[in-house]
């Protein structure tokens, strides 16, 4: 009898029909890493709540009781949590995607799939996490009187930005990292570094207007200040650095895939 070989597509049309002829291994891969996540944790799934809400009362103290920062007429809490919502997924995302291939080696370097499958399948586990979050900033709403405007609709465009920016850091790192393992360090320090010079616990007003531009070359700042502008609605939207941060998430998704695409076949080899 003879054997089939299957090999992995060549050119992007191939790739893609891969990508569909394994799909039910992307879905089999993202319920078994969303239930490992929480296997064996005492609280399981409540540290989707408490990580998010332990910050935003840290964030609140700090900059809105201390340092007394503006909120622009937003309850600080609600503010501190919109931007926690995508910041949270970003950080979860980059921080599992990073390390996915070498954390998956086996599965690697045994059978042929599109590898690209393994870091898409964290933006998924990462999304779990923030949908549950969610739930949260409809409590504070809730307690705090707050009703969203019609700008609602357009948080799906900007949940999209932060995944696709994630998935093209993943995308970096992850190929990196299987080569030289260095990389997994960087993770933390992106998550740790970017967390403050994002506006997270603070709003954009703060920053003058002759900076605005070139703060937005951080991409987490278009998607936060989006976020904000969508469930808060009077906030304003500085149109111009949204536009640098989505060319600049563009770019990065874009790039990070071909890398990824011209170095996967070597995984199995080094991993």
């Amino acid at each position: 009898m003879k054997a089939t070989v299957i090999k992995p597509g060549k050119i992007s049309s191939e790739y893609f029909k891969d990508l569909f002829r394994y799909r039910e291994l992307f879905y089999f891969l993202s319920w078994r890493d969303i239930l490992v996540r929480y296997k064996q944790t005492v609280i399981g799934v409540a540290w989707s709540v408490i990580r998010p809400v332990l910050t935003m009362v840290v964030f609140t103290i700090v900059f809105g009781k201390l340092a007394k920062l503006p909120s622009d007429n937003i309850p600080y809490p609600i503010l501190v949590f919109t931007a926690l919502l995508p910041w949270q997924f970003f950080a979860n995302a980059i921080s599992l995607s990073g390390t996915s291939l070498v954390t998956n080696a086996n599965l690697v370097s045994k059978v042929y799939f599109p590898r690209i499958i393994i870091p898409s399948v964290s933006i998924v586990v990462s999304f779990v996490d923030f949908i549950i979050a969610v739930v949260i900033l409809v409590i504070l709403m809730v307690w705090y009187k707050y009703v969203p405007t019609a700008n609602i609709m357009f948080i799906p465009l900007f949940t999209l930005m932060a995944a696709m920016f994630a998935l093209g850091i993943g995308l970096w790192v992850s190929a990196l990292n299987v080569k030289y393992r260095d990389f997994q360090h960087i993770i933390p320090f992106i998550a740790q570094f970017g967390l403050y010079i994002s506006p997270v616990g603070f709003s954009s007003s703060i920053v003058p207007l002759k900076w605005k531009f070139l703060y937005s070359l951080n991409p987490m700042v278009g998607v936060i200040d989006g976020f904000r502008w969508a469930v808060l609605g009077n906030t304003k939207l500085y149109t111009e650095g949204l536009v640098l941060s989505g060319i600049i998430i563009l770019l990065i998704f874009f790039s990070g895939l071909s890398f990824f695409r011209k170095t996967e076949n070597t995984f199995a080899d080094i991993i």
